[in-house]
């Protein structure tokens, strides 16, 4: 793990940004300005990011939570920006295969990487192991991936990767020791969680500095198929349990601004709520968590803003979904395993050094299987015709743009 990362390029964006994150109040004026000090490439970065937000004040599908710290002159701001699981099945695999017996996988994040390269920080759940090819690649049940999965997920701009999945074990303890040594080689400046390499690795905390704003991201999974760690090697995967997660989130609060908790956790295929899930949100919130952002059930879950008894809020996506798959599963329901999101987070820091979750809002994604191409799009990008031709359709008719946004509707009804 390579923690206390300095953010490559500050960008500097107006409050204009957050009007999309609606207040109590009503929405307030639109606008955006970039710094006149800002060099041309701060400027394209900060007006693509503006122009993704500007998006969601149109979409009907966006979920919304405006934060109490307001921002005032001399605040510092950071934009953070997360999808689901990329989940590498036997389909994905094929679609990205070369001639040449290597692969390309950057088919899948050509529909958003102008959003995850405009924002300050970026995270994806890479739900499966990245084991390189002298340990097979497979897809379900027991997956192991390409390291070229790796590479395009760095050229796509994403700055943080969740490995802390039921399937980090897939490959025991050589595919997590594969995996980190290639990012560690080949992608130095990006933090992996979730797994580790060693018990010194695992005492770290991932903590990402941007723009003088420290941001703390933890991972844990509820477990690993009933994989056992191998003996020796306890520290391979970060699991759920209530007094390491405690003391984690206490230590992380203490060195960093915000604390991001995104768990693996849930029932699978289900749109509600879990009362484990329930349960460890609200651990997560007396720990002292500022915003949690859930993945594995593949599917999306509610939006909640937690308060305790203090008055302090905590939003909680409990699951974005998938960002890519190819299920095998057939009938009614397996569509919604095609619908995600990728939730936006802007956070301050006022110049008293007190920072805080400004706003959220999720931008619904669909994942498109098409002949020998999977890609995700965003759902407001995305058209009758496009779900007409989704390859999904023949595992379960129902699916369709419409049914898509009805969907997102009926879980995010904001």
């Amino acid at each position: 793990m390579r923690c206390l990362k300095e953010c490559p390029l500050i960008r500097s964006i107006s409050p204009g940004l957050l009007r999309p994150f609606r207040s109590m109040s009503g929405p307030g004026p639109s606008g955006c300005f970039t710094d006149p000090k800002m060099s041309d490439e701060m400027r394209r970065r900060a007006s693509a990011f503006a122009a993704v937000i500007a998006v969601l004040v149109f979409n009907t599908c966006t979920v919304s939570y405006a934060g109490q710290l307001k921002q005032g002159q001399g605040a510092r701001k950071v934009t953070a920006v997360m999808v689901g699981d990329v989940l590498a099945h036997d389909r994905i695999l094929q679609d990205a295969r070369k001639d040449d017996g290597g692969y390309d996988f950057s088919g899948l994040f050509v529909n958003v990487k102008p959003a995850v390269e405009a924002a300050d920080i970026a995270i994806v759940n890479q739900e499966t192991i990245l084991g390189g090819s002298s340990l097979k690649y497979t897809g379900y049940p027991s997956f192991n991936s390409p390291y070229e999965l790796a590479d395009a997920e760095a050229d796509a701009g994403f700055d943080v990767i969740l490995q802390g999945t039921n399937h980090a074990l897939d490959r025991g303890a050589k595919g997590i020791e594969n995996c980190l040594a290639y990012w560690e080689t080949h992608h130095p400046g990006i933090d992996v969680v979730g797994i580790h390499d060693s018990e010194e690795d695992r005492q770290e905390i991932c903590i990402r500095e941007c723009n003088g704003i420290r941001i703390a991201v933890l991972n844990y999974t509820y477990g690993t198929n009933g994989i056992q760690m191998p003996k020796g090697k306890g520290y391979l995967v970060d699991y759920l349990s209530e007094k390491r997660v405690r003391d984690e989130i206490l230590a992380a609060k203490a060195a960093s601004d915000i604390v991001m908790v995104c768990p693996h956790w849930g029932n699978e295929y289900k749109t509600g709520v879990s009362r484990e899930q329930r349960k460890w949100a609200r651990i997560f919130m007396e720990s002292g968590a500022d915003i949690v952002i859930g993945t594995h059930p593949h599917v999306i879950e509610p939006f909640e803003l937690m308060r305790d008894e203090t008055g302090r809020t905590m939003p909680v996506y409990y699951s974005i979904g998938n960002f890519v798959n190819a299920t095998s599963g057939t009938g009614a329901g397996v569509m919604n395993r095609m619908v995600g999101g990728m939730v936006y987070v802007s956070i301050i820091k006022d110049s008293n050094g007190n920072a805080a979750i400004s706003g959220t809002a999720v931008r619904p994604l669909v994942c498109h299987l098409g002949e020998g191409r999977t890609s995700a799009y965003f759902l407001d990008d995305y058209t009758e015709e496009m779900a007409d031709a989704n390859m999904i359709r023949l595992q379960d008719p129902s699916f369709s743009k419409k049914a898509c946004l009805e969907l997102v509707q009926n879980v995010w009804p904001f």
